[in-house]
């Protein structure tokens, strides 16, 4: 049971750091993400930011173990509503046949992290959201 913690431990601690860094590059080229962000949010570019934050709170949340629960929850949120606010409609509405493959290789991808972000929220016992009594 050792091998399998350790094991789970290099894998939430490998997407804590390529969260950072995912959103690190969020606030140094918001210009290139711009233009993901769907037409009936307001803000413009402040949503390139809020998610780069975003990205970073969590990544340090999984390394420092702090508010795991709360944060892998909250990454499940955003990576649904990329998943259907951005990458659906543009798997099926794209003009371009190369774009709409790669928004749906997104949608799979993002579908992946927010079910890893899920297991990780149900695997951490020790951090109550009094949801239920059973948690």
């Amino acid at each position: 049971m050792q091998q399998y913690h350790i094991i789970s431990r290099i894998s939430i601690y490998s997407l804590a750091v390529i969260l950072i860094v995912s959103g690190i590059f969020h606030f140094m080229r918001p210009h290139d993400l711009v233009i993901y962000i769907p037409s009936f949010l307001p803000l413009g570019n402040i949503w390139t930011y809020l998610v780069g934050t975003a990205y970073i709170i969590v990544g340090i949340s999984f390394i420092t173990n702090r508010l795991v629960k709360f944060t892998a929850y909250l990454l499940a949120i955003l990576l649904t509503f990329f998943v259907f606010a951005i990458h659906l409609p543009d798997a099926l509405h794209a003009g371009d046949v190369s774009m709409r493959t790669q928004a749906f290789i997104n949608f799979l991808k993002d579908s992946a992290i927010a079910c890893f972000a899920l297991h990780i929220a149900a695997g951490a016992h020790h951090q109550h959201l009094h949801l239920e009594e059973s948690d």
